[in-house]
């Protein structure tokens, strides 16, 4: 992979979108390179896999560093509030995952952990005290299964409850065991309990997933990107109690007991972190967008209600790969590149880093 080593602001160029499916109806626009009126400026540089982001309620801009960092920016301020690679499990895709914001209380975040406990790794997620150097405050939830890959670990806060995503941590059963914490999207209370509307008596609000990556609201309803094996990556609109069909079936299903996908993808192209934009870019308004690993680009989709309608790759093969993708205070779209995970064919110099898309 040939990329740019470092570009402080570039104009956007779309390529047309190839080597998926999708739902009918959609549509595959290709666009002229600079055309779309987009910049794209980084944030921060130098960076270890960033993977968890979130605005604090003063604007700051906190993320996680997957060895086991917590870094905060502001104005020409880069820096590391916690240090716990002590406590992390750094193994394979698991580590210092998810973060995310208390929406009433400005003093308390979350993050979603990958450690070692007896020999074995766990995942759980704890609640922080800010102003304490996010010292721990409480584990809210323990004992999610871990491996050294498919380990979930997206925190998203909506409506009073805390949604949780988990991998199957390599071992496709557990995804339709609605007893096992794996292969789920988690629904919590703020302090950690089963959210009382959930269909199982458990912290399980849905099943049948392998590894998602992202969630996001648009309104009331809830979608989600998930990594399929060598075939069928999907986007999910995700409901209560529904399962999703792992390891039974990939993709579209003629059982009516499983929910099928919106949307997928074949070749793979590695989903991550999924965000809905409301910012001042016009033509992206309402739109889905998610960073993309294998396929090295920032994916955009265009809604009809829940149907798929139009799609396009934006900044293919520039950044390498993007992971988190996240708005902002400011209405603007942020991207996390992963470049530093292992996988890539060969960071940048200035790799990994955090971008912003701003009109041009």
């Amino acid at each position: 992979m040939r990329r740019r080593t470092y570009l402080r602001s570039i104009a956007l160029g779309i390529t047309g979108f190839a080597g998926c499916t999708d739902s009918p109806g959609s549509s595959h626009r290709t666009t002229a390179k600079g055309e779309p009126g987009v910049r794209v400026e980084t944030v921060a540089m130098n960076l270890e896999v960033p993977w968890g982001a979130d605005f604090a309620p003063n604007g700051d801009l906190y993320f996680t560093e997957r060895p086991g960092r917590i870094r905060r920016i502001r104005k020409n301020k880069n820096e590391i509030i916690a240090d716990v690679t002590d406590r992390i499990a750094n193994v394979g895709e698991g580590g210092l995952l998810g973060l995310t914001f208390h929406p009433k209380n400005e003093n308390l975040a979350y993050t979603y952990q990958t450690y070692e406990k007896g020999g074995d790794l766990q995942n759980r997620v704890v609640r922080h005290r800010v102003s304490d150097g996010f010292e721990r405050e409480s584990v809210i939830l323990d004992g999610i299964p871990a491996a050294s890959n498919h380990d979930g670990g997206r925190l998203l806060i909506h409506d009073g409850a805390l949604f949780v995503t988990t991998g199957d941590a390599g071992v496709g059963k557990r995804a339709q065991d609605t007893d096992s914490l794996a292969g789920k999207v988690l629904r919590l209370t703020l302090d950690g309990k089963p959210h009382p509307d959930n269909p199982f008596d458990n912290e399980v609000f849905t099943y049948g997933h392998r590894n998602p990556e992202g969630l996001a609201f648009d309104g009331g309803t809830l979608f989600s990107t998930e990594h399929g094996p060598d075939e069928n990556d999907e986007i999910n609109v995700l409901e209560a109690g529904k399962n999703y069909g792992w390891p039974d079936v990939t993709g579209k299903s003629e059982n009516e007991g499983y929910t099928d996908p919106i949307a997928t993808y074949t070749p793979t192209i590695a989903p991550g972190g999924a965000a809905f934009y409301d910012g001042p870019i016009s033509q992206w308004s309402g739109d889905f967008f998610f960073g993309a690993l294998v396929g090295t680009h920032l994916h955009r989709v265009r809604l009809d209600g829940e149907n798929v309608v139009e799609q396009e790759r934006l900044l293919v093969n520039e950044y390498g790969r993007l992971r988190t993708t996240f708005t902002g205070p400011d209405g603007h779209l942020y991207a996390t590149t992963s470049n530093r995970d292992g996988r890539a064919e060969g960071p940048a110099p200035q790799d990994d880093r955090i971008l912003k898309f701003k009109p041009a």
